[in-house]
């Protein structure tokens, strides 16, 4: 009986023996397979590295922190939150020679920047239908003006070469004043705003807006939706600097644009003598 059971004693110490030799086996594979950059099982922070590489490859425009993390967790849900946006927050610096930041917050990869520049190449920037124009946007854009921000009590569409210089003609124009029942009576305001249905254009069409603030109280700059976000980032510091209104717009859709405002433009004093020039061209449409 007594050999038996020491027969027992010797199976059961074999036993976990063999678990134990078993276990340490199993945590030398695991360490192996996440130190080993050549093997064939990718670690969880390679696998995130990888989903993320695919969506900004399917996003030449880039893709924003905050995006760029939730698209990761939605195509692998076993992915823990925490541990996306530990692998995600310095993808440009992890990955240097594939990655880059070309404005705060909005990783895109290197194979679609402009050579020499942090631009998106020109041949990716989203082109305007042929058959729309920007001046199919005039009316659409006047009326939202004066009904929906209500910063005008009468727009009129202008564009051309109205007022006959080069410094341009705004595409909208509009004044606001005080009703006849006000108690105060405020004086009149000029509002002016640019139009642009090409993102190629963008930085000539801040220029323009600028220089409509010579006689203008407020001035707006009309981009569309899908222009490079790193762009619409610095349009929308530069706005901010110089009080000028931005507003971004679906340039698919002339009976549809749906204006959507980023920032109202900053009231400033006019210089009265260019007001008062740029007026009479259009004094028997705003002014009768």
């Amino acid at each position: 009986m007594r050999h038996l059971r020491t027969e027992s004693t010797r199976e059961t110490i074999q036993a976990v023996r063999n678990f134990l030799e078993f276990y340490k086996d199993c945590i030398i594979i695991v360490r192996n397979t996440e130190r080993d950059p050549g093997t064939n099982m990718e670690t969880i922070g390679e696998r995130i590295v990888t989903i993320a590489l695919e969506l900004l490859r399917e996003r030449p425009d880039g893709i924003r922190y905050s995006d760029l993390v939730r698209m990761v967790s939605e195509s692998d849900n076993t992915l823990k939150l925490n541990t996306i946006h530990g692998n995600v927050w310095d993808l440009d610096q992890k990955q240097s020679d594939k990655v880059y930041k070309p404005s705060r917050g909005l990783f895109r990869l290197m194979e679609f920047r402009e050579e020499g520049t942090e631009q998106l190449q020109e041949k990716l920037l989203p082109k305007p239908p042929k058959k729309i124009k920007e001046e199919d946007f005039y009316k659409s854009f006047a009326d939202y003006l004066q009904n929906d921000l209500e910063e005008c009590t009468n727009a009129i569409p202008l564009g051309g070469n109205k007022f006959r210089d080069k410094w341009g003609t705004p595409d909208v124009i509009g004044k606001r004043e005080s009703k006849r029942s006000d108690i105060i009576q405020a004086p009149v305001e000029i509002v002016s705003a640019e139009i642009k249905t090409d993102a190629v254009q963008l930085i000539t069409a801040f220029g323009q807006a600028c220089s409509y603030r010579l006689f203008s109280h407020k001035s707006y700059l009309v981009i569309p939706e899908l222009s490079p976000q790193d762009e619409v980032a610095r349009l929308d510091s530069l706005c901010a600097v110089f009080g000028i209104g931005l507003i971004l717009f679906d340039s698919a859709k002339p009976h549809d644009p749906q204006f959507s405002i980023r920032m109202r433009a900053i009231k400033h004093e006019p210089d009265m003598f260019y007001v008062n020039k740029y007026m009479r061209f259009i004094e028997s449409e705003m002014f009768s």
